[in-house]
């Protein structure tokens, strides 16, 4: 089939290829500070402000459920629920995703950072997080690349809803 000028190019592989690659980055990055950071040990890079750490993290965002007196309960509860949201972030992506749209950049982030997270999930039973921030006296739950990208596209399908839609002329 050839691309008219009427018939934009179906961008679900790009998309799906900017899945592919947080999870990439979330797994080198993973890999990296369990092999160079002991676990509970950080380095420095910006002091008082940003240290890499290595942390695991057993329950979900900002440590929910970390103390469950269920520990294996809450593991598998965690990763049928990150698995169910992948399956439904991907069908959604695959709809939307014939053209650029924040929407569409949106799943894919929020797909690559949910995919990256199970992995470990499945794998060990946990979330290595390693990027530590304190903000003047607080100090920011650790995260990692999954969890940025969650975010950030969670963030962009925020802004996407809150744009007005183009009003049909009357």
């Amino acid at each position: 089939m050839s691309l008219t000028r009427n018939q934009p190019f179906d961008m679900r592989g790009w998309l799906l290829g900017l899945s592919a690659l947080i999870i990439a980055l979330d797994r080198i990055t993973k890999h990296w500070v369990s092999g160079h950071i002991e676990e509970g040990s950080a380095i420095t890079v910006i002091p008082h402000v940003f240290r890499i750490s290595h942390v695991l993290n057993g329950g979900a965002a900002f440590s929910m459920f970390t103390d469950s007196p269920h520990p294996e309960r809450t593991r598998w509860m965690l990763t049928a629920f990150s698995v169910l949201a992948a399956i439904v972030v991907l069908v959604v992506l695959l709809r939307v995703g014939r053209r650029i749209t924040m929407t569409s950049l949106s799943m894919a982030l929020v797909l690559g950072g949910a995919i990256g997270n199970v992995w470990d999930r499945v794998r060990t039973g946990t979330v290595i997080d390693f990027l530590e921030v304190h903000i003047i006296h607080y100090h920011w739950p650790d995260f990692n690349v999954a969890d940025s990208a969650i975010v950030v596209g969670g963030i962009l399908l925020l802004l996407d809803s809150l744009r007005s839609k183009e009003e049909p002329n009357a």
